[in-house]
């Protein structure tokens, strides 16, 4: 399979807005884990990608699910690999990442008296809600690592299979979901999912008890994996961008003007958190369709950024929900205006998460912790003239 350049700069850029979010995620008055401020207005724009930044990401690592599998000669030597690739993080994560978090947490919303220290080493791995209210250990914002390799999993499972009909369920992923279906069927997916099978109901990022996140995301990285071959749904979402985002942008103004008339919806007419669930469904995946066409019509081209940003995408994940949580505890009682509160989560995210990144990629134990491959040691090659050589 050729690399698609086009949906690099989309994971590039979906990741920024992700970490984009999180930081908006300490002034909304959603709850999040440290909180600088409550703001119903930062709702606004946050709706802006909400419906559809990890969706994207689903879709987008179903298109890579298929390339490493197309490069590895077994299925149990691609199961093994992304295992590798995705276990590993995520352990090291909930070990060393996470904890942070939970203690910022418990400090400032609980009046958790002890040190970072104590709770690492009494609290974190007790099994049991600290206070009764935070559970220990947790997973927090790596969940999604924690869910791609279950997903992976569970494709390696259908290759192991079902391998003699790949042809078949190509051929009818393109006959359904090739021109207008694409970008039809997957929206009446989503809407009976928001409004008919779990209306009203949020994400709880448990894995055993998320059948909601599962009835999206899973969908979303099959249909990535799919794409992957199918020229027929490149083509149409490359045609139909302009339709595509036009949708999605009219379906952001109904989600946000509902949501700017009535904060979180409290005290809106009955039927109208029907009216918004179907909105954000709209959007969501009427955004994914236009984002792949600009990307393939736009994007897909080389740059000399491109391989150290894609390489940086996985550490600056893992890094930077703990950077800005810990940042804004620091920041609680300054009194800082809010767009000062801002610079400065938004500068500490970047330079922490760039100097964890370029860190980690030249100490060799680390690479494989923050989600990098090994260094290969340097293997002599002989070259025509007999004499050895470093490749």
């Amino acid at each position: 399979m050729p690399r698609h350049y086009g949906l690099d700069w989309l994971r590039i850029g979906a990741f920024a807005i992700l970490i984009l979010y999180h930081i908006g995620m300490v002034f909304v008055p959603w709850g999040f884990h440290v909180q600088l401020a409550s703001r119903p207005w930062v709702a606004i724009p946050m709706l802006a990608s909400n419906p559809w930044r990890l969706m994207l990401i689903f879709v987008v690592s179903g298109y890579a699910t298929r390339a490493l599998a197309a490069r590895h000669p077994t299925i149990l030597g691609f199961a093994r690999g992304r295992s590798i690739r995705l276990l590993v993080p995520l352990a090291f994560g909930v070990c060393v990442l996470v904890p942070p978090q939970i203690w910022a947490e418990l400090a400032s919303k609980y009046g958790y008296a002890g040190s970072y220290w104590t709770f690492w080493t009494r609290d974190w791995l007790s099994f049991r809600a600290v206070g009764g209210v935070v559970p220990t250990p947790a997973w927090n914002h790596l969940w999604f690592v924690g869910y791609l390799w279950v997903y992976t999993m569970a494709v390696a499972a259908m290759l192991a299979v079902g391998h003699r009909f790949a042809g078949a369920a190509q051929a009818l992923f393109d006959r359904v979901l090739g021109g207008w279906g694409g970008a039809v069927l997957p929206v009446i997916w989503l809407l009976l999912v928001d409004i008919r099978f779990f209306p009203g109901q949020s994400e709880t990022h448990g894995l055993l008890d998320d059948w909601l996140a599962h009835a999206i995301y899973f969908p979303a990285l099959l249909f990535g994996f799919g794409m992957a071959g199918s020229e027929r749904v490149l083509d149409s979402f490359r045609r139909g961008w302009p339709v595509a985002a036009a949708i999605a942008l009219a379906s952001y103004v109904i989600a946000g003007g509902l949501e700017w008339r009535w904060p979180g919806l409290a005290g809106a007419p009955q039927g109208l958190g029907i009216l918004f669930a179907g909105a954000r469904a709209v959007q969501g995946w009427m955004a994914v369709v236009a984002l792949i066409g600009v990307a393939e019509r736009f994007w897909n081209r080389d740059h000399p950024w491109r391989r150290t940003l894609t390489e940086a995408v996985f550490p600056f994940y893992l890094i930077h929900q703990t950077i800005i949580i810990l940042v804004a505890f620091g920041l609680r009682g300054l009194g800082l205006p809010l767009w000062i509160d801002t610079i400065i989560l938004m500068a500490a995210t970047v330079a922490g998460c760039g100097a964890f990144y370029l860190i980690g990629r030249e100490v060799r134990w680390l690479r494989p912790l923050i989600g990098l491959r090994p260094k290969s040691a340097d293997r002599p090659s002989v070259l025509r003239d007999g004499r050895k050589a470093t490749i």
